[in-house]
């Protein structure tokens, strides 16, 4: 069994290209010996983002706090506290930050997205590959 408050664990910005004030902290993970799934929680600055993207594996959203919308690929659906979210495999979606206060959601993966691509999905349909 492994204990601990999220406050003692170290939070990092999120370093990915098209993401704004966002901070993540692992909370849980293979390297604590958990066999199947990792938890992570993140933090999203008023008017912050994360990168509207995709990746082969699913993910679960529980929203602790804050306001905010999730884009599911050109449509936004509003998100506050309680809130769940399955994205599936291969599904384009953004969090957004639209409140006054920091959006704080749990963030689940399996541990085998570990080094799998996440693919950041080009904006208003423009292909940065054949401008």
């Amino acid at each position: 069994m492994k204990l601990q408050n999220v406050d003692s664990v170290e939070q990092h910005d999120v370093e990915m290209e098209g993401s704004t004030g966002c901070k993540v902290q692992w909370l849980v993970g293979e390297k604590d010996g958990a066999p199947n799934f990792a938890m992570r929680q993140f933090e999203v600055e008023p008017g912050g983002h994360t990168p509207r993207h995709f990746h082969p594996y699913e993910h679960e959203v529980f929203v602790l706090e804050g306001a905010g919308e999730i884009i599911e690929g050109d449509k936004a659906h509003p998100l506050k506290k309680g809130d769940v979210v399955l994205v599936e495999p291969d599904e384009v979606h953004q969090f957004r930050n639209t409140g006054d206060q920091p959006l704080k959601f749990l963030c689940l993966i399996p541990n085998s997205a570990a080094g799998k691509k996440i693919t950041v999905a080009p904006e208003c349909g423009i292909d940065p590959d054949n401008p």
